[in-house]
């Protein structure tokens, strides 16, 4: 069944919303787009419930204006500040030898089942890394296959308690009820991997406002995730209070004049003027060599954190493809070439999410990751088996070259009918043979009631899973 989705990103700079759904041929559907500020949210976390509320409920106000269509489901993005991730295993025996969704959701279950979850965290997703058949290699996707014996290895991302529940208020007091919570970062790096960086293992880096966010995938999983609270507003910090001017003024040089790459004799006869703090009126000139100092420190340690800690994990030595950063400070100018040497050469590659096409905004901005991972997330049909938030299988959905032809042509105007009832009318009086009449009316109506039945089967089926 086709749903109306509303995915939101709640970022600590901005709050997106979208409103989408899938159409007939499956493809995303953009029914409108809303962006505003963000209050009440720092570092990932929110810290007013009130404020943040306001700031939701605006963005989804905003993404409503061009759409009438009811909300169905509600996915809502969760900073990795307060997650954790932990891996477990399961197994189960197959008694019809045929590997089905059942036994596919029985393994992934008894895998959580013997993960060792703390109290105060519950589980977001249960992704699983490889499965088992018998003793056979490693195996991507079991569906289909034969077997005595199915096993799994699972990657499992757990979220504090409290912070859900405040997540849950927030979009109450908005009018909200969230179905689904996705690891931004995950999200983020469905939307910028390609299948071969997914295949090889690589390391997303979202670099935000306040916080760096960076998850690995090796052999299309996610194997591990981390968090940092430290994003580009930290420049803006630094370069205020090493210059002593006003934030406003540190946020313009540092957009202005941020360049990482190493400059010539000439940088260092080069001056910006700045404001004083609480002497607007008076400026000093700063030398933009050490401006770039400034920035470049910042940068500096931030992928020095993150590189230690994939070190520390032992995940360093699976990014066969290397680290791709994406996020509002990857455009900053020469942070490539910075962080291929933070990275002992790896390959490194600043991308762009996967641009929907839609009438509204491109998504194909560093800005958009997170956002454009929740629909493709809850939308793609070519998903790998998963648990979600609510501990639900998330199941690959079958795209069927005849889904147009078993619908009813909802295309088709009112003026085309009444032509095609005149011509069927006519086709009558011209004795025409009645056969033929009767395979233009007799199919829909068998197919509607046949939809209709399938219907009531495939919800039954889905209670049962």
């Amino acid at each position: 069944m086709n749903k109306t989705l509303l995915a939101i990103d709640i970022g600590s700079s901005n709050v997106n919303a979208v409103i989408a759904r899938n159409n007939l041929d499956y493809k995303i559907n953009i029914l409108g787009t809303g962006s505003y500020k963000s209050n009440g949210i720092n570092k990932g976390v929110i810290s007013n419930i009130e404020v943040a509320s306001k700031c939701i409920k605006e963005a989804v106000l905003i993404a409503k204006i061009n759409t009438t269509e009811q909300i169905d489901s509600t996915v809502v993005s969760i900073s990795g500040a307060y997650t954790k991730g932990i891996r477990s295993s399961g197994s189960v025996n197959i008694p019809n030898g045929l590997i089905t969704e059942n036994e596919i959701n029985q393994v992934m279950q008894m895998a959580l089942y013997n993960a060792t979850i703390i109290p105060e965290y519950e589980v977001i997703h249960v992704i699983p890394i490889f499965f088992k058949i018998d003793d056979s290699a490693d195996v991507e996707n079991p569906l289909n296959m034969n077997g005595t014996r199915l096993e799994v290895s699972v990657f499992v991302v757990t979220a504090k308690k409290t912070a859900l529940t405040n997540i849950q208020s927030a979009l109450k007091i908005a009018g909200i009820t969230v179905n689904n919570f996705v690891l931004d970062a995950y999200a983020t790096a469905i939307a910028v991997l390609d299948e071969q960086q997914k295949k090889f293992g690589a390391t997303v880096i979202n670099i935000g406002a306040t916080t760096t966010e960076y998850v690995c995938y090796k052999g299309t999983s996610l194997i591990y995730n981390g968090f940092i609270p430290v994003g580009s507003n930290h420049i803006t910090n630094d370069i205020s209070v090493m210059l002593h001017t006003p934030p406003i003024a540190a946020e313009k040089i540092k957009t202005e004049y941020g360049n990482l790459l190493k400059g010539n004799e000439d940088l260092v006869n080069k001056k910006v003027r700045t404001p004083r703090i609480g002497d607007e009126k008076n400026s000093s000139e700063v030398s933009l060599e050490h401006i770039q100092t400034i920035i470049h420190a910042r940068v500096e340690e931030v992928l020095t954190l993150v590189r230690n800690n994939l070190k520390k994990s032992g995940i360093h030595e699976n990014l066969g493809s290397g680290i791709v950063i994406t996020g509002g400070m990857s455009k900053l100018v020469g942070i490539k070439e910075l962080a291929t040497l933070v990275f002992d050469n790896l390959p490194v590659k600043i991308s762009t999410p996967v641009n929907i096409k839609n009438g509204y905004m491109s998504f194909e901005d560093e800005k958009m990751a997170t956002i454009v991972g929740l629909l493709l997330y809850s939308l793609e049909p070519n998903r790998n088996f998963e648990l979600d938030s609510n501990k639900n299988l998330i199941k690959k959905r079958k795209i069927e070259e005849n889904i147009q032809r078993s619908q009813d042509p909802i295309n088709t105007t009112s003026k085309e009918k009444i032509v095609q009832a005149k011509e069927q009318k006519l086709e009558i009086e011209e004795n025409s043979i009645k056969g033929d009449h009767n395979t233009t009316i007799l199919p829909t109506i068998s197919k509607d009631k046949k939809g209709k039945g399938m219907s009531k089967f495939w919800n039954v089926i889905t209670e049962w899973f």
